[in-house]
């Protein structure tokens, strides 16, 4: 009898998990939304919007120059499985809808020559940027709270956060959230 009570006991805890698990994975793949316009906890826009980092040619750019548009800011790296499975998506998005105001802007977290690999491999198309050492800490200011890869933060045209997500982000759901932003 003690063996079975063991078992149950096994079991029970094994189903707790289970639950805390699936909600767990609903929340890092559901995009978390601010509630009644508000800044989402832990979202430092200022901070993001001021910042400037090399292109591909090495060349600095700030991310406040894409204010005005619907800015889908992607920290992803080519190394990252979920980060090559999302990229196709954002690609078809920029094509459809960036004469409209919508502007990805990538911040790869690898060096350089790899980064150019994967970009002329795949053909992307939005602006690249390349994060140095700051790019943690870049992460971490536009609410990456899990410091994963692929993070995905999403602002308005007046530049307030509307949704982030970590993890890959499939191409319907992004479109959803940004077709009405536009």
């Amino acid at each position: 009898m003690k063996l079975k009570k063991h078992h149950l006991s096994v079991l029970i805890v094994a189903i707790l998990f289970g639950v805390a698990g699936v909600f767990a994975y609903r929340e890092l793949q559901e995009p978390q939304k601010p509630a009644n316009g508000e800044s989402p906890a832990g979202i430092d826009v200022a901070s993001v919007l001021a910042t400037s980092l090399p292109d591909l040619e090495g060349r600095s750019q700030a991310l406040a120059q894409w204010q005005g548009k619907v800015m889908v800011l992607n920290f992803w790296a080519p190394w990252c499985p979920p980060c090559r499975e999302e990229i196709p998506g954002f690609l078809k998005l920029q094509e459809k809808y960036g004469d409209k105001g919508l502007v990805f802007v990538g911040i790869a977290l690898d060096e350089l020559d790899r980064v150019q690999s994967y970009v002329d491999e795949i053909g992307i198309h939005y602006p690249i940027l390349i994060g140095g050492p700051e790019a943690g800490q870049l992460s971490s200011a536009a609410g990456n709270r899990l410091g994963g890869l692929p993070y995905t933060l999403v602002l308005d045209r007046e530049g307030k956060p509307v949704a982030h997500y970590t993890g890959a982000v499939a191409e319907h759901t992004l479109e959803e959230l940004v077709k009405p932003l536009l």
